[in-house]
């Protein structure tokens, strides 16, 4: 049996050589070499560089799974635009136009089945919807109230939440879509725009947002209310985000409090908030796809020039190594 030394509430082993098989955690003093050693784990996960997309813009927004298949519209260039783009995983390709130029809008489902709805054009908030079969934009039934710098969520074209944003005023409400029409259901226990976001119509989050100088509130959608939680670490609006429920989520990028833009990258486990790698651009008003944290995109945004720039999350994974502490 080795022997075993407690320093300072650790346990340390002490042996003439490195163990086989060492745990996580475990630590050890090579007596042949004079080394103290020990085992760790640490949670990496980080953003890298995607392909640039055809159009430069900001208020842009997106649909998609993942990082391999996702889809950006709308948007600020300026004008607003209804220029559509398509991600394979290595270049955007323009696919079909919507059919209505818009900015601040917010989008829904995957890149071969997605929602666009309200938004702005020219100057005027719009309750215009849109649904993409993967191959062309068709115009569907409008949302009850007409607003912009919404959040929306859901996994297809034929299930989605949109809420909050403003009408003018900032707004509460909350609306559902069946695929053929929108219906109000429980508001926002607080009025806001500009969320991140992320879920489904039936388990949601929103974020963060304005009214300024910014919100750290996090609220949760069950189906049937709105309950806060936790609030975020990074006070912020404008931020963008991804996550396939309401217990799964990573929020990026955005302003904080005095307007400076921020590459802060935030993950919501259910419990509590996490700060992980930064964006590698900080930038605010970004598109982003819809699936879950395992691999998301962000694209767009302000800079606060509109950019190009794409970034793919690779999610966490531990990462064990053997450190020689002297």
């Amino acid at each position: 049996m080795s022997n075993y030394k407690d320093i300072h509430g650790t346990q340390i082993e002490i042996r003439s050589d490195n163990p086989a098989n060492p745990a996580n955690g475990q630590v050890w003093y090579n007596t042949t070499n004079n080394k103290l050693r020990g085992l760790a784990s640490n949670p990496v996960g980080s953003w890298a560089t995607g392909g640039n997309l055809n159009t430069s813009r900001t208020q842009v927004q997106g649909a998609g799974a993942n990082q391999n298949a996702a889809l950006a519209f709308g948007g600020d260039t300026p004008p607003a635009t209804a220029v559509t783009e398509k991600y394979n995983g290595t270049a955007w390709t323009e696919v079909a136009d919507m059919n209505t130029a818009k900015r601040l809008l917010a989008g829904a489902g995957t890149y071969t089945a997605a929602l666009a709805f309200g938004g702005v054009t020219g100057s005027s908030h719009v309750a215009n919807t849109e649904t993409w079969n993967g191959t062309s934009w068709t115009e569907v039934a409008d949302l009850n109230t007409a607003r912009s710098a919404m959040a929306g969520t859901g996994a297809t074209n034929t299930a989605a939440l949109a809420y909050g944003g403003t009408t003018g005023s900032l707004t509460a409400v909350n609306e559902k879509w069946n695929g053929t029409s929108w219906t109000e259901v429980a508001d926002l226990n607080t009025a806001r725009q500009y969320m991140g976001t992320a879920g489904t119509n039936v388990s949601a989050l929103a974020v963060g947002g304005n009214p300024a100088p910014g919100s750290a509130v996090t609220e949760s959608w069950n189906d049937t209310s709105w309950s806060e939680i936790t609030d975020m670490n990074a006070t912020r609006e404008r931020a963008s985000g991804f996550g396939a429920s309401n217990t799964s989520a990573l929020v990026f990028g955005g302003l904080i409090p005095g307007n400076p833009r921020t590459a802060i990258t935030e993950k919501w486990n259910g419990t509590a908030w996490t700060e992980l790698n930064n964006l590698g651009t900080a930038r605010s008003l970004m598109g982003s796809t819809k699936g879950p944290i395992t691999s998301g995109l962000a694209f767009g945004g302000g800079t606060p020039d509109k950019t190009v720039a794409t970034e793919e999350w690779s999610e966490p994974t531990l990462v064990t190594k053997t450190v020689d502490v002297d």
